[in-house]
């Protein structure tokens, strides 16, 4: 029996040290073996039954993203609306309305550069007063930056009150985005790690899915709410959130780094961890730090780019960055814009963007049943070969300039949508949660948005200018340059990315201190892979018990 199980008051309940006395010969490093042992030992059904309230709050947590992706793709979605592009553009010389270049790039550019912000305060803050208390401050500046663009029309100045907006909007994101996604890599079960932070993926397309269908109800409206409208919704979506903040458990991984024992232990009760499931549970994250600090001390920014930490710290944050080089910026951005230029009617753009939408979220459906079968590396590379295939063959078709060619262009940007959230899409939100160690998440992930971000800033500068008519007028032609960006990509997967599929955090900690070449990832066997199974035989035998 645990001691969880005894009624030992508090003061004197210490489940990580001496657990021994209580569990005949297992001490705390076997016991966490153990636990690793029955981890990989459970199927994804299994890991679903046995951990119902560790995957409800994951499912919370994705749904947050929902506010991330919702907005992000706001910025981009009001473009294609003719009366915001009435209220907040000139009149050009063919007698349309265009948005100035300039307040283009910074519609897109600011919130980028908010999200870089955004990321470094999440980073810092979230090692600091845990992940819940960083959730609460992004639900407070989402509230304030949606209400600015909401009254932005108002002003005079409306362009750059709605900039503001934007911005506050964007460091919000960024503090949410890094936040969020370790919570999900420290409380996921290890069998549906994989497949929950891969469904995260599913929330950037759920957001900009119920945009899309928000714009086509109302952005034919010939007054301001065609795109108010889209602003209104955030509201929703942060506020549906926020109401199950209060409830939500602390990050144990997060409490057991700062030694506050028992408050993670109530934590994991939240989770539905009880008896000596818990007490496995505590042995296994403290063993997992334990042996993360012998080869760095501390969690400071700089820890990040020392010894095996800078390997993984490029790991992380080079799948987030290559989805900026795929294209995918100019993809969700412009596509609906791209259908009226291409031949399509307002309404016809609007259901075309629709579909984009349902067709990336069903991608991401299909990421689940592949990211353990195929595993993060294979998905990830195969996909890309594919992707950047498709990119020419857009390119390709837009060459001519014909009504043909630029509709079978679009056609090739709703396959490339599919592709591309079966495999980089959500495999690169994989490689940012489960790769860095745990005392470095929070600033291992904030460095990967952070990057991502720099690049999105500019792209989101440049592509106006590469794509709008008034401009460069590359249309979709500009995928040609992401095309060529994708070979370098398909590279370094080959060589520099990884397997980590079926790894527990112990494991992925030895095997990068061991400096393991990138290509026998999936077919090492580590000191505790060994040592699990050792201490599951020898209980099963009945030489150790507990």
């Amino acid at each position: 029996m645990s001691t969880l199980e005894t009624g030992t008051p508090a003061a004197e309940h210490k489940p990580d040290v001496e657990m021994h006395e209580h569990h005949g010969e297992l001490d705390k490093n076997e016991i966490a073996h153990l636990a690793l042992q029955e981890a990989h030992n459970e199927t994804a059904l299994d890991a679903l039954r046995n951990h119902k309230w560790a995957v409800a709050w994951v499912v919370w947590a994705i749904f947050n993203c929902i506010a991330v992706s919702f907005d992000s793709q706001a910025g981009a979605a009001v473009l294609s609306i003719p009366q915001f592009r009435q209220d907040y553009g000139f009149l050009d010389s063919t007698g349309e309305y265009e948005l100035y270049a300039k307040w283009q790039s910074a519609y897109s550019g600011g919130p980028s550069a908010g999200q870089v912000i955004g990321t470094i305060i999440g980073g810092t803050l979230g090692d600091r007063i845990g992940r819940k208390w960083n959730l609460l401050m992004c639900y407070v500046l989402l509230m304030i930056g949606v209400t600015i663009e909401v009254v932005s029309n108002l002003a005079t100045a409306n362009n750059a009150v709605f900039f503001v907006g934007k911005v506050i909007n964007g460091v919000a994101l960024g503090v949410l985005v890094t936040t969020v996604m370790t919570y999900i890599g420290e409380i996921a079960p290890l069998a549906l790690r994989g497949i929950l932070t891969a469904a995260a993926a599913a929330a950037f397309t759920l957001g900009p899915l119920v945009q899309s269908l928000i714009t086509n109800s109302y952005g034919s409206l010939a007054n301001s709410w065609s795109y108010k409208s889209i602003f209104v919704a955030q509201y929703g979506v942060t506020g549906l959130a926020a109401l199950f903040w209060p409830f939500m458990p602390e990050s144990p991984t997060w409490l057991l780094s700062k030694g506050r024992v028992q408050q993670a232990e109530r934590s994991l009760r939240k989770l539905g961890e009880t008896g000596d499931e818990l007490v496995k549970r505590v042995a296994d994250i403290q063993l997992t730090l334990e042996e993360a600090r012998q080869e760095t001390d501390g969690a400071s920014w700089a820890e990040c780019f020392r010894k095996s930490n800078r390997r993984r710290t490029i790991i992380a944050v080079a799948p987030l960055t290559i989805q900026s080089f795929m294209g995918i910026y100019w993809v969700a951005g412009y596509a609906t814009y791209y259908y009226e230029l291409a031949g399509f009617d307002t309404s016809g753009a609007f259901k075309l963007a629709i579909i984009q939408q349902v067709v990336s979220l069903l991608g991401n459906a299909t990421a689940w049943f592949l990211i353990d079968r195929i595993g993060r590396r294979g998905l990830s590379l195969w996909g890309l070969v594919v992707l950047t295939g498709l990119l020419f063959a857009c390119g390709g078709a837009a060459v001519p300039g014909t009504v043909a060619g630029n509709k079978a262009a679009s056609g090739l940007i709703i396959l490339y949508c599919y592709l591309y959230n079966v495999t980089i899409g959500a495999t690169a939100y994989v490689a940012m949660s489960e790769v860095a160690t745990g005392r470095l998440r929070q600033k291992t992930a904030a460095l990967a948005y952070m990057t991502q971000g720099c690049f999105g800033t500019m792209w989101s500068f440049v592509l106006p200018y590469l794509f709008n008519p008034s401009e460069a007028n590359l249309q979709a032609k500009v995928a040609f340059v992401f095309g060529g960006f994708s070979v370098l990509c398909c590279v370094y997967f080959y060589y520099y990315h990884p397997e980590t599929k079926n790894r527990s955090y112990e494991e992925l900690d030895e095997m990068f201190r061991k400096g393991v070449p990138a290509r026998e990832f999936s077919s090492y066997v580590t000191e505790a892979e060994s040592a699990a199974q050792q201490v599951a035989e020898e209980v099963a035998g009945g030489k150790k018990q507990y």
